[in-house]
């Protein structure tokens, strides 16, 4: 923790959520500033290298063995998706980079490290989804036009290694999907490719048993409208935390009454909440304080509230006496 001088400056203050810095010059008394509870850590994301590696060559197998068998076999279908497994297995490399990324050091010219490039995958991640699923419906579409020849035999084994392969992988980001945007848009690309499988299952077991060629496309349309019902959640949050949105687990109001009852607290100005990465969030903001004297235990302790009570692991603080003769710039509301 960083704290406990008096200064005259023209520095940098992040301003609507860890938007856009604006310079400033006036006297402040002091200002904190925590890593984590007691100030000594930021909260690591967890370690899943193992898992993504796991699940990048369980897919990359399953790729190679649809294109020999689709090869061998002369069918496009097999070709086709193993093609749009590739695609999951870029998505896993890209989450996968995106965590390793996370977790490097800072640098002079990245002061927070690469934390973002979490954000970044998960709402990448997403879309590559939305038009995997895009080109499941046009084909879908197609294929009620004009109905393929299927080999319902070969489509139900294929389909269940896949079903495997893909639910093994998700399996493997069941845990750290629920505290991990990252991790959750990876995890729900395999359930997708899952669900598509299972789909296909069902589809040739049908056409086996009734000779039904028209249930193939509509169930394929049937689970991908379920998929993109299930991914707009995880794309609307990946975009709203890259625009440093507040996030949505964070309750900003209850954070700002906090702050107001602090003891000796006349006025806050000046907070933003943001995500630094799909598992850390910061919190800048100004605190009134006038005739309070330099108290290092008040600002460990406000640190260690807003971690335990609203999950905000890296938080600073401006403390401001009142004293000057104008304002803070940055307190009215608007100003950005």
């Amino acid at each position: 923790m960083h704290q406990g001088h008096d200064h005259k400056h023209g520095e940098d203050c992040n301003h609507g959520g860890g938007g856009q810095p604006h310079a400033h010059d006036h006297k402040h008394d002091h200002a904190g500033h925590s890593h984590g509870i007691g100030g000594h850590h930021h909260h690591v994301p967890k370690n899943f290298d193992k898992a993504f590696a796991i699940g990048a060559f369980l897919n990359l197998s399953f790729v190679g063995a649809e294109l020999t068998y689709g090869y061998l076999a002369k069918s496009l279908a097999l070709i086709a998706d193993a093609v749009h497994n590739f695609a999951d297995v870029v998505g896993l490399l890209l989450a996968w980079g995106a965590a390793w990324l996370a977790r490097r050091a800072p640098t002079d010219e990245r002061t927070f490290g690469y934390r973002r490039a979490s954000i970044l995958a998960a709402l990448a991640n997403a879309c590559t989804l939305f038009f995997a699923i895009g080109a499941i419906i046009i084909e879908a579409v197609q294929r009620f036009a004009s109905p393929a020849p299927l080999n319902a035999p070969t489509m139900i084994w294929v389909a269940g290694l896949g079903i495997i392969i893909n639910f093994s992988t998700a399996m493997l980001f069941w845990k750290g999907q629920k505290d991990d945007l990252n991790l959750r848009a990876a995890f729900m690309h395999m359930i997708a490719d899952a669900a598509i499988s299972a789909g296909v299952v069902l589809a040739g077991l049908i056409i086996m048993f009734k000779g039904w060629v028209w249930i193939d496309p509509a169930i394929s349309l049937i689970v991908s409208v379920i998929i993109l019902i299930g991914c707009w959640d995880i794309a609307k949050e990946a975009l709203h935390l890259s625009m440093d949105g507040v996030p949505k687990h964070i309750n900003r109001r209850g954070v700002l009454v906090y702050l107001h009852e602090l003891p000796g607290v006349t006025g806050v100005h000046d907070l933003h909440i943001w995500a630094m990465s799909t598992t850390e969030v910061a919190l800048t903001v100004h605190l009134m304080r006038p005739g309070a004297a330099l108290d290092d235990v008040f600002l460990h302790k406000v640190a260690r509230d807003l971690r335990e009570r609203f999950q905000i692991g890296h938080v600073t603080i401006q403390i401001e006496a009142g004293n000057a003769k104008d304002d803070c710039m940055l307190a009215p509301s608007e100003v950005v």
